[in-house]
């Protein structure tokens, strides 16, 4: 497009050019040899651009001669080059679809028309060929002849970490993370990995500097990253507490600070503060993380704060926990076992009862148990009270990928991942009941309900024999009465006997009103059914 309007700006000038000529008329003379030559100005001007232009035009030819051996060795490469990715991008598809023999056809065709050093996606398509073929000890050689070259180090890293998982090598596919972390940290996979081994070995610190790399990085958000550190920090505070005590009130507060209304954390900064005898500061933390969410924990480091506190002291600590959060479930919990222990029955039954007001759980239950026995002593109260609490919902615990735990621990034990436990209540594993199909399983018969007293009973039909005479009594209730069919009536039927039609209804009992033979007609053979 810029070219063309060249060209044309260049025709208007000689265009305006040779107007301005034809306005203005005049003579050219040139002497040369004895000779004078002379000619108009319009057609001197014109042989003046047919001679550049013929100069223009044989300089073009010498050049395009001159070159024509680059150009065609050139017009033949990229030609070649072509068909190279033509082949590379065809074999890219047919690894992407699992088709391995295309793959390792399309592989040795781009390498044939393409350098390896130039393109280096022939190395991975080599490899991925021999991924599909089966061929893992030569995929893992060629992703280690990978990390030779800067440029596809990552590569290789990535293929040694998936092929190190498949076989189940945890240490080697972490090593592998770690190295790639350390090259490029806003690799998620490198970076989550690399994550988990430290964890895993209490490396905290590590994990600290790592999770900063991830947020410098915008690998994750804000909010993402100021919850691994807390995670992180909760995690190193609990394992200092008993050596390095201020190093883990440091990030314990640090802890709390980003994330004030996480338990652990505001457990682990409050019992610190409690060991150097700062009760005001760590009540505070746990007022602050208790009006966010109540927890039992926070409850009970609360109440026992002070070591020396009689019991009616932690009775009116707990009081004080339940005016900040009323018509709780905990909160009445909380008040209910600080009650038991000053041998206040009537207050402890009533918040006990009201937290199984609020939600019906096991813990509710135990917790009145304890107050029935500890008050009357009744066992007969006290086992239906345990039945109850037998069939009551769980008591939320932290869980995490189907491990329950009494404590909260800042990595999963099963898969090793970061926050991965919750406090929520465990689920019931009710599938069984509906799934099973053993043939000795023994289905519950679901018993008939006693029949009210105040029914009428109804007299059952008795069967009449065959040539019995029947009483004046019998004849009035002839209708109701059914004959059973035997083999010996059959036989006693003539041959020439004519077919009785069917009668249209079947008689019914006063009381059952049948079914409506439209609906009958709706209704599925199975006799169950989910949905």
């Amino acid at each position: 497009m810029i070219r063309l309007l060249a060209f044309l700006i260049v025709v208007f000038a000689l265009g305006l050019g040779f107007a301005w000529l034809a306005d203005r008329p005049g003579d050219m003379v040139v002497t040369f040899n004895g000779y004078q030559y002379q000619v108009s100005l319009m057609v001197a001007a014109v042989a003046i651009v047919a001679v550049v232009a013929a100069v223009m035009i044989v300089w073009w030819l010498i050049r395009s001669l001159w070159n024509s051996p680059y150009t065609i060795s050139r017009y033949f490469r990229v030609r070649r080059r072509d068909r190279g990715y033509q082949a590379l991008s065809t074999g890219m598809i047919a690894a992407g679809a699992g088709d391995g023999a295309l793959a390792r056809k399309k592989t040795k065709e781009a390498a044939k028309l393409i350098r390896s050093d130039q393109e280096p996606l022939i190395h991975l398509l080599e490899a991925q060929a021999s991924l599909l073929e089966g061929d893992h000890e030569g995929a893992r050689q060629k992703f280690e002849s990978m990390l030779d070259d800067p440029e596809m180090r990552l590569l290789g890293l990535r293929g040694l970490y998936l092929e190190a998982e498949r076989l189940g090598d945890r240490n080697a596919a972490r090593h592998y993370a770690g190295r790639a972390a350390a090259v490029a940290p806003q690799l998620a996979w490198a970076a989550e990995s690399t994550l988990e081994e430290l964890t895993a070995r209490g490396d905290w610190d590590g994990a600290l500097k790592l999770v900063d790399a991830q947020k410098s990085t915008r690998q994750i958000e804000r909010d993402a990253a100021n919850r691994r550190r807390a995670v992180l920090l909760t995690a190193k505070a609990q394992s200092l507490a008993d050596s390095d005590p201020n190093a883990a009130r440091t990030a314990a507060l640090e802890a709390n600070k980003l994330q004030p209304d996480f338990a652990p954390a505001a457990v682990a900064a409050a019992a610190a503060l409690f060991k150097q005898n700062d009760v005001r500061k760590g009540s505070k933390i746990l007022e602050t993380a208790w009006r966010a969410e109540p927890h039992p924990e926070i409850a009970e480091l609360y109440t026992h704060a002070r070591p020396g506190d009689a019991v009616l002291d932690r009775l009116n600590r707990a009081k004080k926990l339940q005016e900040m959060k009323k018509n709780h479930a905990e909160s009445s919990m909380t008040v209910a076992r600080a009650a038991l222990d000053a041998q206040d029955f009537s207050t402890a039954r009533s918040e006990a009862e009201a937290a199984i007001r609020m939600d019906r759980r096991e813990g509710a239950y135990l917790l009145l148990a304890d107050i029935e026995e500890a008050e009357t002593g009744d066992q007969g109260k006290v086992r239906q009270l345990l039945s109850k609490a037998v069939r009551a919902p769980r008591d939320p615990a932290w869980v995490a990928d189907g491990v329950v735990s009494e404590r909260w621990a800042p990595v999963s034990p099963v898969t090793g991942r970061l926050d991965a436990f919750e406090w929520r209540a465990p689920m019931e594993r009710l599938g069984q009941l509906i799934d099973s199909r053993d043939e000795g399983t023994t289905v519950p018969v679901i018993e008939a309900l006693a029949k009210p007293a105040s029914e009428k009973p109804i007299d059952a039909i008795e069967p009449v024999a065959a040539g019995s005479e029947t009483t004046g009594k019998g004849t009035d209730r002839s209708e109701d009465q059914v004959t059973p069919v035997t083999a010996a009536a059959f036989a006693a039927v003539p041959a020439d006997a004519e077919a009785v039609e069917p009668a249209e209804e079947l008689t019914r009992l006063p009381d059952d009103p049948g079914v409506d033979p439209d609906e009958e007609a709706e209704k599925s053979p199975r006799r169950f059914r989910l949905f």
